[in-house]
């Protein structure tokens, strides 16, 4: 399981980078994907994402990796939308 944050300037490199998650892992924020994939995926992922920015300098993408065990742990306040429901956890 991959959390990937970024955080770009430029409009048209943020929207593709954005239609490009979406087909990874599950929107969970305003910049903020969920991906469970394994790691050959994640890869080919970075790569596309690189070449995405391309020469842009403006930008930057986090990827943290959690184990099952962290991710049990993770706490939720306030709620988040599932394709087009919301959940609220509490």
């Amino acid at each position: 399981m991959y959390v990937i944050c970024y955080d770009i300037s430029n409009t048209k490199r943020r929207n593709k980078v954005f239609k490009k998650l979406k087909n990874y892992g599950k929107h969970m924020q305003l910049s903020v994907f969920e991906c469970d994939i394994p790691e050959k995926q994640l890869k080919k992922l970075m790569k596309e994402l690189e070449k995405i920015m391309g020469d842009e300098e403006d930008w930057s993408i986090l990827i943290y990796s959690l184990c099952e065990r962290c991710r049990e742990k993770m706490i939720l306040l306030g709620r988040i939308e599932d394709d087009g429901d919301v959940v609220i956890i509490g």
